[in-house]
């Protein structure tokens, strides 16, 4: 199998892991890549499902020895990343990893996938209706709601350097379109 991933970037909100999932109910080929964070867990995630939830110190460890593909202080003492292992072992299983990852995350993907990689941008409606979304996610404290739409206006203004751009305005046709850029890319 060809060593290909496919990335899905939004800002907070945008819907990019609802259609990830989507994306892996439908596509036995894929395997979700989990990536590395120093947050703590929030209610119903597991570690190693959702995300590896790592102590600040033993992520610069990681970070010290290269042991990441990309990775990001997405705010201050908060870090994301993708760790290399995670791709070997998803390709040595001969799936395809898929990413639900920020935006800056998802640039640095799609360079290091390059060709490899297809980078599918979720873009809410409006700044209007992701605020809403973030809203009633109800996980948020006024001061990190605040912080995450400040972050997702200026990640908007990176839509236009992924392989391509779906608004999310229709849940089911959203779903249905990056279904088929999926589909159509593996093949």
């Amino acid at each position: 199998m060809t060593q290909k991933a496919i990335i899905v970037s939004a800002p907070s909100g945008a819907g990019k892991s609802t259609l990830v999932r989507h994306l892996m109910d439908n596509l036995p080929q894929l395997a979700f890549s989990v990536s590395a964070c120093t947050r703590r867990a929030r209610q119903g995630e597991i570690e190693g499902r959702e995300y590896y939830f790592l102590p600040v110190e033993r992520f610069r460890e990681h970070i010290e020895a290269c042991d990441f593909i990309e990775w990001e202080e997405v705010y201050p003492g908060s870090f994301y990343g993708t760790l290399k292992s995670e791709i070997r072992r998803i390709w040595s299983s001969d799936k395809i990893p898929v990413f639900d990852v920020d935006v800056m995350g998802g640039l640095n993907l799609k360079k290091y996938f390059r060709r490899l990689g297809l980078a599918i941008f979720i873009q809410p409606p409006s700044l209007e209706v992701l605020k809403m979304r973030l809203k009633d996610r109800a996980t948020e404290s006024a001061e990190s709601l605040a912080r995450r739409i400040a972050k997702a206006e200026q990640e908007l203004t990176f839509a236009s350097k992924f392989d391509t751009i779906v608004v999310n305005d229709d849940l089911e046709h959203t779903k249905e379109r990056v279904l088929k850029l999926a589909t159509s890319f593996i093949e």
